[in-house]
This record gives structure tokens, C-alpha cells and sequence, in this order.
């Protein structure tokens, strides 16, 4: 299954590879985009901000959709919950515990 999906990869890259190759006369081609033809040095740069808004754009979307997701470790709880639960586990002792449920309750 592995060695099937590298020649599939090697397969599909290798016409793209040699489509791309202009030979030793690149000038007569296309071109290079940041030192010979195209836009020159300011296609160069537009290009690494056009990566530069799609790869910040992938991480604030991820990041996006995992605060969002809610439920696990993130849900909210209310202060006297946690008071609770430590209570519960014996953090802290009666006398602890009723001040502060005392305070919250205010």
C-alpha cells in the first residue's frame, strides 16, 4: 500500500518536472519571477505574501475551530463547582470550604 502510493506520487510528479524545465536557456522561457522576467523583484515579493496570507490564514482558522469547540478540559465551570470538587478531594477542610462558599454566595 505504502510503495503504491510512492509511485503514484512519483508518477504524477515526474510530467510536472519535466514540463517545468525550460532547459539551459531559461531567459528564452518563461523566466525567473524574481530576477529575470515576470514582475521581477515585485512578483517575487507579492508571492511571499500571498503564501504568507494563506499559511496565516490555515492557522488562525485552526486555531479558530479549536477554541470554539468547547467541551473537555475547556468548559466553564462556575466557582462553586470548583469549590466543590476541591472540597471533594480534600484540598482544602470544612472550615475552608464554608468560608469561601459563604464569600461566593455574597
Amino acid at each position: 500500500m505504502r510503495r503504491t502510493a510512492i509511485w503514484a506520487i512519483i508518477g504524477l510528479a515526474a510530467p510536472t518536472v519535466a514540463a517545468a524545465d525550460l532547459g539551459e536557456n531559461w531567459q528564452e522561457g518563461y523566466g525567473h519571477m524574481m530576477w529575470g522576467g515576470g514582475y521581477g523583484f515585485f512578483g517575487g515579493l507579492m508571492m511571499i505574501l500571498f503564501w504568507g496570507i494563506i499559511i496565516a490564514l490555515i492557522v488562525f482558522s485552526v486555531k479558530w475551530l479549536n477554541d470554539n469547540q468547547g467541551g473537555g478540559n475547556r468548559e466553564k465551570r462556575d466557582a462553586l463547582e470548583i469549590l466543590r470538587e476541591r472540597f471533594a478531594l480534600g484540598e482544602i477542610d470544612e472550615e475552608e470550604f464554608d468560608r469561601r462558599r459563604k464569600a461566593l454566595e455574597k
